[in-house]
């Protein structure tokens, strides 16, 4: 009895692999796609979610201080694109990879967007302002991603699962090139308009500004006298202009409230609480104070100060009205982002000291980048505990009860600024004819005020400089000095008194945690 042996069973087929460049491409198409149509979702409904920006604000609140202050040091103002420029080429690189290991098999791309998708909820979740709806950005970036990437993934099968690059007379390359396109020009629609939805405050601005330009302020800032500083001998103007105010905050995106939608709530230690909207702040004696504010992360010699003219209410009679009760040593404010700090009440109530709520600079609705529609300006103190940008909540308490922002991270409590001085000209290094030198340069010691300014040359003896015309103690005061120096190299040094007698010292400081210290030191060549 013979028997025919079955035939053996036909191998299974290799799945075509997707050529590397169109796998690389879905990949970023479809993370592309992902944090795309998040961000535009985050715009509609609340624009704190995008997981994006989530994922960036988490970096800065988790990043050791030592970097924080070396981006701060080394990038300026420009910190914060840069950090956000670092993620994407980083999401980039993992969707390129994630693209090629998903040449066979949609799985691995899959899970990498899922793993984007969960560390992007999670930056959203722990953000300091949180609320069920914000979890629908992350939710609708995962559902985009995962969508685009099976279906530019799909067409890439179909086109190269035969031999041949047609069926039915129709390019399947073609196919997926559209494909492609379409997801790409979506990802770039939504980005775009999560971009516009998220930035819709030119209008409400341009509101407020005719506001303040019609309004009868009680107390309009002096005029700024013709001796007040010396720009023709290297000193800044006065008044910085607005596009050139120093900004330093932590916040990725610039928030968008208008100011119909402000209100502030003031409560905790207080007699009465008390909910302010914009309409009443407008309602209430407008003051125009010149104010010098300054960072403390400007390192000697730093260019993080500016002055304007601010116009607001003044925060001391608001708080004067709710009553702040024995004790209430802190008012904690909060920032519609989620920041927050800690500000000495003692100071803030102090007779004279001028703390506002601001809502304009220069004749002009606050910028949005320096808190439009209202920003808390404490002066004499240091920005990171008396300037809270976007405030929408004031709570009297006690330092013992809560730690600001920075105090988190071991920043001094109080922060009166210190007495310093700085060198404009000659800049360093700086190539000068022979003769008399002008050196120039500014002094602060806001709300004590500067009574005297020295300088001196090679170490020599010091020299009293010329001061401008004062035009408050709250504001920096311009100095300049001459010198007949030979040909050679100069190094030039200087050093302030203030009011109360006190001289700049010596010793240097770092800025952190409660203000740089020391002389500057400036070299130059005369020729």
């Amino acid at each position: 009895m013979s028997t025919t042996a079955a035939p053996p069973e036909p191998p299974t087929p290799t799945p075509t692999a997707i050529p590397r460049g169109f796998a690389a491409l879905i990949g970023l198409l479809a993370v592309g796609a992902a944090l795309a149509f998040g961000h535009l979702v985050a715009a509609l409904i609340s624009p704190a979610s995008s997981p994006y920006l989530a994922v960036g604000d988490t970096v800065i609140r988790f990043s050791p201080e030592p970097l924080t202050e070396f981006a701060k040091v080394t990038f300026g103002t420009n910190d914060k694109p840069i950090l956000l420029s670092g993620i994407a080429v980083v999401i980039a690189i993992v969707a390129l990879l994630a693209g090629l290991a998903s040449r066979r098999s949609p799985r691995p791309g899959l899970v990498v967007i899922v793993v984007l998708g969960v560390l992007g909820f999670a930056a959203v979740a722990i953000a300091p302002v949180f609320s069920p709806l914000d979890l629908v950005a992350p939710l609708v970036s995962v559902a985009a991603g995962v969508l685009s990437f099976r279906w530019l993934h799909s067409l890439a099968r179909r086109a190269y699962a035969t031999g041949t690059d047609t069926a039915g007379g129709v390019s399947r390359r073609n196919v997926l090139i559209g494909g492609s396109v379409a997801v790409g020009v979506g990802a770039l629609a939504a980005g775009g308009g999560g971009l516009l939805l998220g930035n819709g405050v030119g209008g409400s601005r341009e509101t407020v500004t005719k506001q303040l330009q019609a309004a009868r302020l009680v107390e309009r800032a002096p005029a700024i006298p013709a001796g007040a500083a010396f720009p023709e001998a290297g000193t800044p103007t006065f008044l910085t202009a607005n596009p050139d105010f120093y900004r330093i905050d932590v916040a990725l995106r610039i928030p968008s409230q208008t100011a119909s939608a402000w209100s502030m709530k003031i409560h905790g230690m207080v007699d009465k609480e008390i909910t302010l909207t914009f309409d009443d702040l407008l309602a209430r004696p407008l003051v125009e104070r010149t104010i010098t504010m300054t960072c403390v992360s400007n390192p000697i010699g730093g260019n993080l100060i500016s002055t304007t003219n601010f116009i607001g209410v003044e925060l001391r009679d608001i708080l004067m009205e709710a009553g702040v009760q024995p004790g209430a040593d802190q008012l904690f404010s909060t920032s519609v982002d989620g920041w927050y700090t800690g500000t000495p009440t003692d100071v803030v109530m102090e007779p004279g000291r001028g703390a506002l709520l601001a809502i304009g600079m220069n004749g002009e609705a606050l910028p949005p980048e320096h808190g439009f529609p209202v920003r808390m300006v404490v002066p004499g103190l240091y920005g990171y505990v008396s300037a809270t940008k976007w405030v929408v909540d004031l709570e009297a308490t006690t330092f013992a009860a809560k730690q600001g922002y920075w105090r988190e991270r071991s920043w001094a409590v109080k922060a009166p600024i210190k007495t310093m001085s700085r060198i404009d000209s000659p800049q360093g290094f700086a190539q000068v004819p022979a003769g008399k030198v002008t050196v120039s340069g500014i002094a602060w010691a806001q709300h004590t005020g500067i009574e005297k300014v020295e300088v001196r040359v090679d170490g020599g003896a010091w020299q009293v400089a010329d001061l401008s015309t004062e035009v408050n103690i709250n504001t920096w005061r311009m100095w300049r000095s001459d010198f007949q120096l030979g040909a050679g190299s100069h190094t030039v040094q200087v050093r302030a008194t203030d009011k109360t007698g006190y001289t700049q010292t010596e010793t240097r400081a770092d800025p952190i945690p409660d203000g740089a210290s020391g002389w500057q030191a400036t070299i130059f060549t005369v020729n």
